[in-house]
């Protein structure tokens, strides 16, 4: 399915407790787009400190020699759960998706779900 990036954003902030998201390109941690519900939650900023997350996972997975591919990465924290999923289309590569939910009212199990879903199905 081919979904522009605010179609890709407008779905993931419908999910039960988003507050942010953001569709974020790791070679230069630079964001194609975000939509956020909070003044709160700086997503230029969380785009660029994610991107450093995610090429340390890719840097120490290369180190360990492991033949494989990032999923997702869950950041928990005290009120909130962030979410690091990279598109595994050939037009989203080098992309992910970086979500954050309100803790409290999001469905961590269904947001994987979703978010896996819509990063599956993602052609830019």
């Amino acid at each position: 399915m081919s979904m522009s990036v605010d179609a890709v954003l407008k779905e993931a902030m419908s999910m039960e407790g988003a507050i942010g998201v953001a569709l974020v390109d790791y070679s230069s941690g630079m964001t194609l787009g975000e939509v956020s519900s909070t003044k709160e939650l700086d997503l230029t900023v969380a785009a660029a400190g994610n991107t450093e997350v995610m090429r340390a996972k890719m840097r120490t997975m290369d180190m360990l020699k492991m033949n494989d591919s990032i999923e997702d990465i869950l950041i928990s924290l005290g009120r909130q759960y962030h979410l690091i999923r990279p598109l595994t289309s050939r037009s989203g590569s080098g992309l992910f998706i970086y979500l954050a939910l309100d803790r409290s009212r999001a469905n961590l199990a269904l947001s994987r779900h979703q978010l896996r879903s819509l990063a599956d199905n993602v052609e830019l």
